[in-house]
């Protein structure tokens, strides 16, 4: 009996801490990386006409277009080539983790998504962002925000 309780709980927790389903909505596997400014920052050149883009979990930021052990950057990237409305520069901190989803991207099988509190002078209340470092897709400005001048 005790040889088949280890492997049962084990399949057991792994099923209960991992969706079996992919709940991400805008992942493009076609997508490339965006160009580097000067700067070092990505080239966006568009804000996004969805309203969910970057702020809801099944519509995150996809910025996993490099192995997951060196994607950080990506988030500095990114965040250096957004501002706000007016062209402020934003603040950034990353607050939580949540959202746990299959992906083939990583060897464990699965990726959490990065949540980030960003800000800028004048900012009411911090916006919160949803960062995926597995899977790519399309980069873009959330609303209410802007891109940088290149």
């Amino acid at each position: 009996m005790k040889k088949y309780l280890l492997p049962g709980l084990s399949a057991l927790a792994l099923t209960s801490c991992i969706s079996t389903r992919n709940t991400i909505k805008n992942i493009d596997d076609k997508a490339v990386m965006p160009a580097l400014s000067k700067d070092k920052v990505f080239v966006i050149t568009e804000v996004s006409k969805d309203e969910k883009y970057g702020y809801d979990a099944d519509y995150p930021v996809n910025l996993g277009f490099m192995k997951f052990e060196t994607a950080e950057i990506n988030v500095k990237r990114y965040f250096g080539a957004i501002t706000g409305p007016n062209g402020e520069q934003v603040s950034y901190n990353k607050v939580d983790v949540c959202c746990p989803f299959p992906t083939e991207k990583y060897n464990m099988g699965a990726g959490m998504l990065d949540i980030y509190e960003v800000t800028w002078q004048g900012l009411a209340a911090p916006k919160r962002i949803y960062i995926n470092l597995y899977e790519k897709g399309q980069i873009l400005a959330p609303q209410g925000f802007a891109v940088k001048k290149n």
